[in-house]
Parts: structure tokens; C-alpha cells; sequence
């Protein structure tokens, strides 16, 4: 979810929706996000909402214990306001590293959510994790509690990449956990890598790919290094310690990584997500299909029908407002007939299957025909796709194709 909240306007503070967002909620698909905002350290490239201890220091409400029971409140605020939504499809923890805490308590929070909610019997259940933070013990108690399918933060399997990330495992540490998990009994193993970091070559990226290959996970995913402005990693970079990103680079190291992930039987269902057939992450595509979700925690974001929120960030603050027995949210915005056109065209082209030709207007369809003629996009059984070369300039044709 974007780290940066949209413009809006401030949230109620009893949390409660318009009417016409919640009618045919029993219908719709419901997922659930969780956002731990700890992290035993930041990385150079991060700019999450993230704290370290040493960032949030002893200030009341900033524990692990405050954040689970301001968590847990703001499930008790979220079943007051839905009342009874469609069962849970997909429950998602994601951070920050959620694995920060220690693993009681996240089985906690997903008792919690089954106390609170119908989850579905086949729900899908992810955390994210990095290799340094669990061993077979913890992934043991997540997977008796419900958990099957864990997301692994791999990024390279390259050292010299790893430290110029700041990660801190190395990179056999990676295998030993992805064994350990299957061992656990999950489901589904995801692992995350990311390329074109300074000093990276196409050899160290390639090896990456192999290295991940060889663990057969049963979906990747491969994103482009961003230098955010404030990062650790911008800061070095604008010092001349490092390279800056090249993005030539980076569009050669995405071709890579869909010729090799596809010879070995990944799809590229997303521009940045490849998975064996059947274990695409469903949390993921509610995201990008406009489903509705509701996002527990620090920062987390929120949709119901057309209706978009997002919570105060420091944990600090997001605890002391669920003590005091109001909402979390810091604001929030209806979404326009336009908007919710602009985010369907937006997240839709994304996904390999594309996006339905019928959403276009004809100024955008006659738009389209252009990045089809280009080779950019093709037409599919009533939908508009984006090709291999044009998945590489996926945000610039979605942005000329829109309407302004």
C-alpha cells in the first residue's frame, strides 16, 4: 500500500462507514491485512512504516504489547462497523517483519481474527518474514495456529548485494528456512527479490535467480530497486559512496528474470509476480481486483466498497487512539465514479490477464489501439494486455492511456 496517504477528508472518529459502502457487503469478496510496523533493523532502501526499538524508544503505547492489544481493538472496531462481511478470504501480515514478534503473539492476532470473523475454510494465510527472525520452532507454532503460506524476504543471494541492501542474513541463511518451513508443513513458500541495487552485475542477478529457483518456492516475486528520497541508501548515494541506480540496467535484469522464471514453469501473472500454476497470491489480486479489505495497524489502509481509510502511522499514536476508544484512521475519501475508473485501469493492467476492453472509453480505446499497434499491448478475448516489452513501461502507457 502506498507509504504516503492520498488527500481526503478526516475519518469519523466511531469509524463509520456510508451506508452505500456497506450494502451487498455479504457478497463481496473480504480480506483482511495486518501491519506490524517493528523491524530488529532498517534497511538502507526502506521507507515503510517501520520503527526499530531504538526509534521508538520506552514512549508509552509504542511496545509490542500495546501494539497487539490496540490490534486486537481495532478488530473489535472493525466487527462494530461491518457487522457480519462476506467470510475472510485471504488474511495477510505484512510490515515491517511481522516475524519481529515473537510467535505467540502472532498466533495470537490470528486467533483473534477467528474469534472475531468466518474465515474461510481454505482462506489463504500469509506472513512475511525475514530469514534471520524464525527458525522451525516459531514456524511449528505458526503453522498449528493457522498460517500456510509464508513470504520470505530473500533479495539476493548475492553477499555483496545483501550488504549494499543492509540486510543482515546471509545468503544460505535463506535455504535453512525454506527448508524449516516445509518441514513445518506450509503450504506455500513466496520468496521476494529485488534487483538493479549498486554494484549488483547481471552474473550476481542471474545467480539470484538460480539460488531461488533451486528452493522451489512456489511463487517470486522480483521488483525493481527504488532510492526513495530519506533512506539510508539515497543518502549514499547522493554522497557518491555508490553508484546511482541505472535503469537500463534494471529494464535488462526484468527481461532476465522473465525468460529464466518462465523456463522453469513460473507465469508472470503480474508485472512484478511470477507463480506456479494455482499459487498466485490471492491477497494480492483482491488488491489489484478492487476487492474489499480491511487493514489492521499503524499506517494500514483500508477499502469497502468505494470507501478508502488509512490509520495514524507512529504506533504511538495509533495505540493511544484505540485506548481512548475511537478510531484509528487518520482520514479517508470516498472514491468518485472517475477514481474508481482511474484505479480499476491502473491496477487491472497490471495482472496478465489485462483489463476488460468494456471499462475503456473511446478516447482510451483509441489510445490503446496505438500501444497495440506499438507492440506494446495486444487485444485478448475482450481484454486489453500489456506485452512483454510493454509490461516494462507499464506505468508510463497506463498513465498516457487514461483519460485526464
Amino acid at each position: 500500500m502506498p507509504s504516503t496517504p492520498p488527500e481526503g477528508q478526516p475519518a469519523p472518529r466511531d469509524g463509520r462507514l456510508p451506508g452505500a459502502a456497506l450494502n451487498g457487503l455479504g457478497e463481496r469478496s473480504f480480506s483482511l491485512y495486518v501491519h506490524v510496523p517493528f523491524c530488529t533493523s532498517r534497511c538502507g532502501y526502506c521507507d515503510f512504516n517501520t520503527y526499530t526499538a531504538t526509534d521508538l524508544g520506552t514512549a508509552p503505547g509504542t511496545s509490542q504489547d500495546a501494539y497487539l492489544s490496540a490490534a486486537i481493538a481495532e478488530l473489535d472496531l472493525a466487527v462494530q462497523v461491518l457487522g457480519t462481511p462476506a467470510p475472510v478470504q485471504t488474511i495477510f501480515f505484512g510490515g515491517g517483519t511481522p516475524t519481529s514478534l515473537p510467535a505467540a503473539g502472532l498466533a495470537g492476532l490470528l486467533d483473534a481474527i477467528k474469534e472475531r470473523f468466518e474465515v474461510s475454510p481454505n482462506a489463504e494465510i500469509t506472513t512475511e518474514a525475514n530469514p534471520e527472525t524464525v527458525d522451525r520452532a516459531y514456524l511449528d507454532t505458526l503453522v498449528a495456529a493457522g498460517f500456510n503460506r509464508l513470504s520470505l524476504g530473500m533479495q539476493s543471494a548475492q553477499l555483496n548485494v545483501l550488504q549494499v541492501l543492509e540486510r543482515r542474513h546471509t545468503p544460505g541463511r535463506v535455504a535453512e528456512v525454506v527448508a524449516a518451513a516445509r518441514a513445518s508443513g506450509f503450504a506455500a513458500v513466496s520468496l521476494d527479490l529485488i534487483y538493479g541495487a549498486p554494484t549488483e552485475t547481471a552474473e550476481d542477478w542471474l545467480a539470484s535467480l538460480k539460488a531461488a529457483i533451486d528452493l522451489e518456492p512456489e511463487h517470486l516475486s522480483a521488483y525493481s530497486l527504488i532510492v526513495e528520497d530519506g533512506t539510508g541508501l539515497a543518502a549514499r548515494i547522493r554522497r557518491g559512496e555508490l553508484a546511482d541506480i541505472d535503469v537500463d540496467s534494471q529494464a535488462d535484469r526484468y527481461e532476465i528474470a522473465e525468460q529464466v522464471l518462465s523456463g522453469h514453469g513460473y507465469r508472470n501473472y503480474e508485472v512484478s509476480n511470477w507463480a506456479k500454476p494455482g499459487y498466485e497470491c490471492r491477497h494480492n489480486l483482491a488488491y489489484w481486483r478492487g476487492a474489499d479489505w480491511w487493514g489492521i495497524g499503524p499506517g494500514a489502509h483500508s477499502h469497502i466498497g468505494g470507501v478508502r481509510w488509512w490509520n495514524l502511522r507512529h504506533p504511538r499514536d495509533y495505540s493511544s487512539r484505540l485506548v481512548a476508544e475511537h478510531s484509528p484512521a487518520q482520514g479517508r475519501e470516498v472514491l468518485t465514479d472517475s477514481e474508481q475508473h482511474f484505479e480499476k485501469v491502473m491496477l487491472e493492467l497490471r495482472l496478465a490477464e489485462g483489463l476488460p476492453v468494456a471499462e475503456l472509453s473511446a478516447g482510451e480505446l483509441l489510445r490503446a489501439r496505438r500501444f497495440v499497434a506499438d507492440g506494446l499491448a495486444e487485444f485478448s478475448e475482450a481484454h486489453l494486455r500489456l506485452t512483454a516489452p510493454g509490461r516494462l513501461l507499464a506505468d508510463a502507457i497506463i498513465r498516457d492511456l487514461l483519460d485526464h
